[in-house]
């Protein structure tokens, strides 16, 4: 054998044995959240919310077996290592990574849940990788978080940038913000040991994210399960109207009232809860 036909072989060897590598070689190491993978069936991602952990879907995974479920827990809430939470956006940051574990993964049209912050994850994803994911439910969140606390996207800002970079950094006024991050998850996030600044930019990207106009990029289908606390402050008829006008934009979106619920739907009404989330999965 002369010596380029030597060369040539030992080519198409190293092409072979690159062909051959297994997948577990390439692997996709996420730096924004780790992920438990539980059960077998068609694949579920669960996303928590604000300084929440993903043992918030327990009670739901344990009541409705027969699916693979991938339980996201976001890097810095509930004693989660920082990683790269450390810096920038969180929940843009987390959405992306999201994206690329489905493809890393090969999961296949999952269905995807996010409670509150979770919701935004879950929106961002459905609208900036469209192909991604098989259907899509939020739970008692809107596009624009700011009109939760009934704020404009404008008006929040600057409050959010305050109550970001100032308050959650003082020890003595976090006790304050217990009714804020319940908002957007756990309004126990002193006791759940999360890290305060990725707390306090998670509050402040919250507040000034607005993603309306992203909706109509949707291309699964969409459920919004939101709270109808009781006593109520708004009326039931007010509260309608405002998960309706918040998806307007998007046509064909599912909206279901869950009476009698505060923010955390799965434990205040678990029955509810669970048999949505079934009618959701098919």
């Amino acid at each position: 054998m002369n010596r380029r036909r030597f060369l040539g072989s030992c080519i198409a060897l190293a092409a072979v044995a690159a062909l051959s590598e297994p997948a577990a070689a390439v692997t996709f190491a996420p730096q924004r959240m780790s992920v438990r993978v539980v059960g077998k069936g068609p694949d579920v991602v669960l996303v928590h919310g604000l300084a929440a952990g993903r043992g918030v879907w327990n009670g739901t995974v344990a009541a409705l077996p027969g699916y693979r479920y991938h339980l996201v827990q976001i890097g810095g809430f509930a004693g989660a290592p920082v990683g790269a939470n450390d810096r920038g956006r969180v929940a843009s940051g987390v959405a992306d990574e999201i994206a690329r574990y489905i493809h890393a993964t090969g999961l296949r049209k999952p269905a995807v849940i996010g409670h509150s912050m979770g919701g935004i994850i879950a929106l961002m994803l459905a609208s900036r990788y469209p192909d991604l994911p098989g259907r899509v439910m939020v739970v008692d969140m809107v596009p624009a978080p700011a009109r939760v606390v009934g704020l404009s996207q404008w008006a929040a800002r600057p409050i959010a940038r305050f109550l970001g970079h100032e308050i959650l950094g003082a020890d003595r006024l976090r006790q304050q913000m217990k009714s804020i991050v319940g908002r957007f998850g756990s309004s126990n996030w002193l006791g759940s040991n999360s890290n305060g600044s990725v707390v306090g930019r998670s509050i402040e990207e919250l507040m000034a994210v607005d993603l309306t106009a992203d909706l109509p990029r949707i291309h699964a289908p969409l459920t919004v399960a939101y709270a109808c606390p009781e006593p109520l402050k708004l009326s039931r008829p007010r509260i309608d109207r405002f998960y309706a006008q918040a998806y307007s934009r998007r046509l064909g979106t599912r909206l279901v009232p869950i009476a009698r619920s505060g923010h955390m739907i799965m434990f205040d009404q678990p029955a509810l809860f669970r048999a949505e989330v079934k009618r959701f999965l098919g």
